[in-house]
């Protein structure tokens, strides 16, 4: 059984193309709206999609994700139902990776075996869990690996040298950086130390690396794409989303082709 994302990764390596992510909260503002939206994203060129699930109490998301998640929530949305749109596209022809991004209270309420059998056999390709350190619920991690899910993990500025280098390795599919100090959210500035950062990260490992976090134009998204592997947005689409789906969609096309060159 192959992972759609390890395809991707050898697929932008071998052409030498940066790589986009796009962070969309299941639900928000339908999951019609969803499905639509990854829809138009695969067809703009968008690399990876993390499908982000709605939860009460969020550990690194800001307020504007934030926000996207309790209007979600008020409509009920569930974990069978990130499931359901998964086996629908993926019906519907879909083949770009995509990423169950969330909190692991949802999970271990499901149940960590059935989540991760659940989750591969609606088609995702991997999870990225940012309050489950690698050295916590090994037989979760344990099924995971057996259905092939990739556990992606997140590397922050302030993490020590040390730490790092453990969370690269034990990292599957790329490298997810953090690229400012804080929650999620547009910014209006790069990071001045990003460069630095992502230098050091890349010499610790031959993975790609991600930069997220706070990337919010397209002048900032072609800027970080020449330090890093690839890009991954979120805030700055969910506020576009709130001016309507076609808002968002024309935005995510722009930042699409700010990330390849185009």
């Amino acid at each position: 059984m192959k992972n759609r994302l390890d395809e991707t990764i050898r697929n932008a390596r071998r052409r030498g193309e940066k790589i986009f992510c796009v962070f969309l909260t299941l639900g928000y503002p339908s999951i019609a709206a969803t499905e639509r939206l990854i829809l138009s994203s695969a067809a703009a060129g968008v690399d990876i999609i993390e499908l982000g699930f709605p939860f009460s109490d969020p550990l690194a998301d800001g307020p504007t994700i934030q926000y996207s998640s309790e209007q979600a929530l008020k409509k009920h949305v569930t974990i069978k139902d990130a499931f359901a749109l998964v086996r629908r596209l993926r019906q519907k022809g879909v083949k770009i990776p995509i990423l169950f991004f969330g909190y692991f209270n949802p999970v271990f309420s499901y149940g960590g075996k059935a989540f991760a059998r659940d989750a591969r056999n609606a088609g995702l390709d991997g999870l990225i869990i940012p309050d489950l350190p690698p050295e916590e619920e090994i037989e979760f991690q344990k099924a995971c690996r057996k259905q092939k899910l990739h556990l992606v993990q997140l590397v922050a500025p302030t993490t020590k040298d040390k730490r790092a280098k453990m969370l690269v390795k034990k990292s599957q599919g790329f490298i997810y950086y953090v690229s400012l100090r804080g929650v999620t959210g547009a910014r209006k500035a790069v990071p001045a130390d990003l460069k630095a950062h992502l230098k050091k990260l890349k010499r610790m490992t031959a993975k790609p690396v991600l930069a997220g976090f706070g990337i919010s134009t397209p002048e900032q998204a072609h800027a970080i794409s020449r330090m890093a592997d690839g890009v991954i947005v979120g805030s700055a689409v969910i506020n576009h989303l709130k001016k309507g789906v076609s808002a968002a969609e024309r935005f995510i096309e722009k930042m699409s082709r700010a990330v390849h060159g185009a």
